[in-house]
């Protein structure tokens, strides 16, 4: 019977790691997830993780990957991961992980002026754009606090109509134009498989 692997993650994340470890039979894999918000405030993802990895090793458990890349964190959560001697997701954020790097390193020139959307985003967009900088009130602001980006990519996990057509709707408010790429999972899953692999130690 494989050791539990504890997999401390973006919330952002919780749903695609689900389907990977259902997907690939990955029953030893237990999620632990720090809320969604921090990939707004990415100068405190350091500290979460550093806080759940503590925990974890206080609950016993012996092997631990962080479902992070660096997210905006500037260096500073490897520094953590450094000193706990845990690994995390490969990459500058998750962005980056669903396209594959290779992929993402070849557009990342073209794409500096895209806002990206995935699955999650489309569902949350309401509740993480829309109504926190007022949209819903003022929509004549959309372009205002979009203006430095040419268009939106949808990153798509899924082929889900109903998540598109937000993507879609959010360009159209927000004056992008609009481009749609089928990652599915990219470099999550082979990742999270070489996290539950890992040998007994």
């Amino acid at each position: 019977m494989p050791r539990q692997v504890l997999v401390i993650a973006c919330g952002m994340l919780a749903r695609e790691i689900l389907a990977i470890r259902e997907r690939l039979g990955l029953t030893h894999l237990v999620l632990k997830c720090l809320p969604a918000e921090l990939h707004f405030q990415p100068q405190r993802i350091a500290a979460a993780v550093d806080a759940a990895i503590g925990k974890a090793k206080a609950q016993g458990y012996r092997h631990i990957f962080v479902g992070y890349a660096d997210c905006g964190s500037g260096g500073m959560l490897d520094k953590v991961l450094e000193r706990q001697g845990v690994e995390r997701l490969e990459g500058p954020h998750c962005f980056a992980l669903y396209q594959g790097m290779a992929a993402f390193a070849a557009l990342a020139e073209a794409d500096v002026t895209s806002f990206y959307m995935t699955d999650f985003l489309c569902r949350q967009f309401d509740a993480f754009f829309t109504r926190p900088l007022g949209l819903d009130r003022h929509p004549e602001l959309a372009r205002d606090f979009f203006a430095n980006y040419q268009k939106v990519v949808y990153l798509a996990q899924t082929e889900d109509a109903a998540l598109e057509r937000v993507a879609r709707n959010a360009a159209a408010m927000l004056g992008l134009a609009y481009e749609k790429r089928v990652t599915f999972y990219g470099d999550l899953g082979p990742a999270l498989a070489r996290a539950a692999a890992r040998p007994e130690t």
